[in-house]
């Protein structure tokens, strides 16, 4: 398939899914602009490819966000395709959590895809062919101990694609979510380390643990994430529309 034309964005393109999502379209010819935190780690990405910029800019800062697509905007055209793949999880049991750890995972994982989509909106429905695509996991699909903050803001942001899909439906534009299970990501070797410290098991028996549920036995890698994204921009999934979609080696 071809992306020729189109201007994409990736959200929290500077690492793991999101990078892997920036080259494997960016290689089916769209107009890549990557957004992250991390100066450094937009350029790293952005020099493995022609068609890939980079813009410092944080999801849960609309202001800052909307002057950083304003600027995409300039140089590339209007938003065709928003991939919301900028995350955080960290992990506590229920009773240790505080309100501060519930907003600080809202306010990237949820609303950080708000932001992201409802700057976009206006851009995909006024073409008549757009992507909204939110990274979120098989904690928005069931429940798993010691996360349940992320799997409240995962749920939330599979209950806002089914919602928006059926807004948009008629303008062209689908909006999907995918949901893999744990990913080979630097994020996942942060909650092996984060399970190290805290139960004294040995980061082997960490992992066994987190890819037990799986019946692959295996972590998802990014590139089989980024390969569903390419397939949700193609024509071949025109009508996939409202879906969560699991990565999961059937999991879920």
């Amino acid at each position: 398939m071809s992306l020729a034309n189109r201007h994409v964005v990736v959200t929290g393109g500077g690492s793991g899914v999101g990078a892997a999502t920036a080259l494997i379209l960016a290689e089916a010819g769209g107009a890549v602009t990557i957004l992250g935190r991390r100066a450094d780690a937009l350029a790293a990405v952005a020099d493995q490819h022609d068609a890939i910029t980079g813009h410092v800019a944080d999801v849960t800062n609309r202001a800052a966000l909307a002057s950083a697509l304003d600027d995409a905007r300039l140089a590339s055209g209007p938003i065709d395709v928003m991939v919301a793949s900028a995350g955080i999880s960290t992990s506590k049991p229920f009773h240790r959590l505080a309100a501060d750890d519930v907003n600080e995972l809202m306010s990237v994982n949820l609303m950080g895809v708000f932001n992201s989509f409802q700057i976009a909106y206006d851009d995909v429905r006024k073409r008549g062919w757009g992507r909204l695509i939110a990274v979120a996991s098989t904690a928005g699909l069931t429940g798993y101990p010691y996360v349940s903050h992320y799997c409240a803001s995962k749920h939330a942001v599979i209950g806002m694609v089914r919602a928006l899909a059926q807004e948009a439906g008629s303008t062209g534009t689908t909006v999907n979510a995918v949901c893999p299970s744990y990913v080979d990501t630097p994020m996942t070797s942060r909650t092996i380390d984060n399970i190290v410290a805290q139960t004294g098991m040995s980061s082997e028996d960490a992992m066994a643990a987190l890819t037990s549920a799986n019946p692959q036995g295996r972590l998802i890698t990014p590139k089989e994430v980024a390969g569903t994204i390419l397939w949700l921009c193609s024509d071949a999934a025109a009508s996939v529309n409202g879906q969560a979609i699991a990565l999961d080696g059937g999991e879920v």
